[in-house]
């Protein structure tokens, strides 16, 4: 009882860390890079928590030696002391390839770390396992990442241009007060119910509505002030309503310069708003196509 009693004492005295240094020890041993360091965090989580060395290195695989020399590391070095590799001096063998490495997969990247691993050792002549390869990747800022679609047509170099010579421009006059710049779209909000979970015995059923009634809102966000012009309906956004929101506007922004930045919608380009435009003397700006 007595050496039970004084070996706990000793671990409270020795291994108890208060509750920031353990949210820090959790984080590194989650979200570190290297195993080894992962490692010897969880080996110092584990020691707060009352256990011995031996029991710890049992956990982990390691000597009751090994787990007070990472303590001692702890206690002296803090975190950072841990994320210190023995063998910190050795470089990888793939180092030297670094920037040729990161050339290729820039140009192809691979879709698998097997192919990625065997491009490597034919590059290079160099044989990794799969988990270095990996860890060597991420380090070099590499991430498994899904790829992303852009439609065909669009023109990167198009709406560069649009966005340094016509759009930039355009607001740097409005933020002067020169004119009034504003942005405009419809949105579709679809009547429905969002589903959750209830706590209960059988299984809740709510009404929900039919067919795929929308509530449609044609807006123009000034670019500068954000204020919002809005015409809303219950049917579709066509024509007439475009007319409608350029009149709204006409009269809100009496006497000022007018430009509207707005996409490619048939209805939108029409003679009828075309002509009204020009009437009520606002120039409408088309976007590039798929922007």
């Amino acid at each position: 009882m007595l050496y039970n009693y004084i070996k706990k004492f000793f671990l409270k005295k020795h291994f108890k860390l208060n509750a920031n240094e353990k949210k820090i020890l959790r984080k590194t041993a989650f979200n570190h890079l290297d195993p080894y360091v992962q490692r010897k965090c969880y080996a110092i989580l584990f020691m707060s928590f009352l256990l011995s060395a031996s029991l710890v290195g049992l956990i982990l695989g390691l000597t009751p030696t090994t787990i007070r020399n990472y303590w001692k590391k702890y206690k002296t070095g803090g975190i950072e002391a841990l994320k210190k590799t023995e063998n910190q001096n050795n470089k990888s063998a793939l180092t030297p390839y670094a920037n040729s490495i990161e050339r290729e997969f820039n140009e192809r990247p691979p879709s698998s770390i097997v192919e990625a691993t065997a491009r490597i050792e034919e590059m290079t002549g160099v044989k990794r396992s799969l988990k270095t390869v990996r860890l060597f990747l991420k380090k070099m800022k590499f991430r498994y990442r899904k790829v992303a679609g852009i439609p065909s047509k669009a023109d990167p170099d198009k709406q560069k241009e649009f966005l340094e010579n016509t759009l930039e421009p355009l607001l740097e006059q409005a933020k002067k007060g020169l004119k009034v710049v504003l942005f405009m779209d419809a949105a579709h909000f679809v009547h429905g119910a969002f589903l959750g979970c209830l706590w209960s015995i059988n299984r809740i059923f709510i009404k929900t509505p039919s067919g795929r009634r929308r509530f449609n809102v044609l807006g123009a966000v000034n670019a500068i002030s954000k204020q919002l012009h809005t015409v809303c309906n219950d049917t579709y956004i066509n024509a007439s309503c475009i007319c409608d929101l350029l009149k709204q506007i006409s009269v809100f922004y009496c006497n000022i310069p007018i430009s509207i930045i707005l996409d490619n919608a048939a209805y939108q380009k029409c003679d009828l708003v075309t002509k009204l435009a020009i009437d009520l003397k606002i120039e409408l700006i088309y976007l590039p196509t798929y922007s």
